[in-house]
């Protein structure tokens, strides 16, 4: 007989799915929720959540994969060379499986897929065999990391979790998983691992704890209260509070998303480090330019400010090199203290004038700070009367509860544009997370000259490439992937009559009905060259198979003058 935790999360799942992804299964949306809640306070987006995705034949016992260094996620264009000191990398790996039980062959199967994986003198070459290549890739992600970063002698955390919607552990179940938490220390001596269940009652308690949109934040004097915010100085370890979140970890959603992911300017972070810990004797808050939030709204009751919807926008540096002292440092005696700005905004364009202002005369990247842009503003809203919601906030319509595929990212609607606009498939392949940071590649894919109808066509023909080769069961998650922007390309240019359509040409595909032959040919034409060349990855992210591509588009469409690129 269910349980009613059993009950409440059947009904809660298949609720969600409906709204959100009725395209998936019961069997995947479970997949996704669980991801979902054990990956909540990493803040990561739909796209990114599904990079890690390793499920399907060979998969290891393993459905989700995840590697994060410093708290951010690893994805194959990442860089981590500008790293120094205090690097923790951290694996988290889980299985989900719909049954009301655990078992305990889920556990032993992953003991030897670990054991295989985490060996890092076999090679991959000899796993090929055994494991899909998405789990692979994704395990090698983390073996990357550890070799570049050998030298910074990081730390090590593992988190394994085995999520059903069982409501109890059998004994002999919690013996195979010390079982398997032991194997994996003994291969990183030092290392920490944690082996968890998720029951369907802790799966629910989870899925509860919905993000914090009200916070408060303690003043040492009368703040400066002005129209339309607050100024005043916080002592360093209720700043400290401010940015930690229940576990004692960094609270990345109070990061604007546009600037939270800078990693540079490592001489400004030690600087910024060596105040805090030699504590000369002017106040911290003298040495340093202080924090920006802006906020939905802000108020004050004596000492205390309420703060509605915060969002770090400048001070990132400072507070992550805050987060490090506190954690790090003998703090008992701290008493200086740092100037905080608290700005409620009357709209959109007034918050993002604050972004870029108090961002102008940092370290900042202008690359960083591309979503208060003119350009996406106007995306935006052209977007959204076609049911289509622009993320130019990061996962502000995640959070909303928004159909999974009606949500798209800065970063995806960049690589739909790389692939068919500027024809370029393979970079748009090879660089998921970077590909806006030159401001040379951002000028070309996000060019004020396109007609607005560019984009609304691009990420259409994206997101139908990805639908159409969903279904087709011959293929890998991994070739699905790789496959995407190529078709999307082969589908613009054979609509538009012309091996490279011009920007104008393609503006007439927004909202076209294209025949659903055409993906299946653009497929089936990709796929020959695709596999031709090896099928892999590298393929995908290279150029050649571009470059077949539209020299068979020139062939069958005739030769056609190139635009810009």
């Amino acid at each position: 007989m269910s349980s009613n935790d059993q009950i409440i999360l059947d009904k809660t799942l298949e609720q969600q799915r409906t709204e959100r992804a009725p395209h998936l299964t019961a069997d995947k949306y479970f997949q996704l929720f669980t991801a979902e809640q054990l990956l909540k306070h990493f803040d990561l987006s739909y796209e990114e959540i599904e990079s890690g995705n390793v499920d399907g034949g060979g998969d290891g016992g393993i459905d989700g994969f995840f590697v994060f260094v410093n708290g951010e996620l690893v994805r194959e264009d990442t860089d981590l060379s500008g790293l120094k000191k205090d690097v923790v990398i951290e694996v988290i790996i889980f299985q989900s499986k719909t049954e009301a039980s655990f078992r305990e062959k889920a556990l032993d199967t992953l003991n030897q897929t670990l054991r295989d994986l985490f060996d890092l003198s076999k090679p991959f070459s000899t796993l090929a065999a055994v494991y899909n290549k998405e789990l692979l890739a994704a395990a090698e992600l983390f073996r990357d990391a550890v070799t570049v970063l050998a030298t910074r002698f990081p730390t090590h955390r593992f988190s394994v979790f085995y999520a059903s919607k069982g409501t109890e552990v059998h004994p002999n179940v919690q013996r195979k998983a010390d079982l398997l938490r032991d194997l994996v220390q003994g291969q990183f001596p030092g290392s920490s691992c944690k082996v968890n269940f998720l029951t369907a009652a802790d799966l629910l308690v989870m899925a509860r704890q919905t993000p914090r949109l009200s916070y408060q934040l303690d003043v040492t004097d009368a703040p400066i209260n002005t129209k339309g915010g607050i100024i005043g100085l916080v002592k360093l370890r209720e700043y400290f509070k401010f940015i930690s979140d229940e576990k004692g970890d960094l609270r990345r959603s109070l990061f604007e998303a546009n600037v939270r992911d800078y990693q540079g300017a490592t001489q400004v972070n030690e600087e910024i480090g060596k105040t805090l810990v030699e504590k000369w004797p002017e106040d911290f808050w003298w040495l340093n330019n202080g924090i920006t939030i802006v906020a939905g709204k802000v108020t004050q009751t004596g000492k205390t400010l309420t703060i509605e919807d915060p969002q770090i926008v400048n001070g990132l540096q400072t507070s992550r090199e805050i987060f490090r002292y506190f954690k790090s440092a003998n703090t008992e005696k701290e008493e200086r203290e740092i100037l905080v700005r608290v700005i409620s905004p009357q709209n959109s364009d007034s918050r993002d004038r604050v972004i870029k202002a108090t961002n102008s005369q940092t370290a900042i990247s202008p690359a960083s700070l591309r979503a208060t842009d003119k350009i996406q503003r106007d995306i935006e809203q052209y977007l959204h009367p076609f049911g289509l919601y622009y993320d130019r906030r990061k996962n502000s319509h995640k959070n909303e509860g928004k159909p999974v595929d009606k949500i798209v990212s800065i970063p995806a609607m960049a690589q739909a544009l790389m692939a068919v606009v500027l024809q370029r498939p393979g970079t748009a392949r090879a660089r998921p997370s970077s590909l806006l940071k030159k401001d040379e590649d951002y000028e070309k894919v996000f060019s004020v000259h396109f007609p607005i109808e560019v984009f609304r066509a691009s990420i259409e023909l994206s997101r139908k490439a990805e639908a159409h080769l969903r279904a087709d069961t011959t293929l890998t998650a991994e070739d699905r992937v790789n496959l995407k922007f190529y078709v999307a390309m082969y589908v613009a240019a054979v609509a538009a009559g012309v091996p490279k359509p011009t920007p104008d040409q393609i503006k007439a595909l927004a909202g076209a009905n294209i025949d659903k032959a055409l993906f299946a040919k653009a497929s089936e034409e990709t796929k020959k060259i695709y596999q031709s060349l090896g099928g892999d990855g590298r393929v995908a992210k290279g150029a050649e198979l571009g470059e077949q591509l539209i020299t068979q588009l020139q062939k069958g469409l005739g030769k056609a003058p190139a635009h810009e690129k």
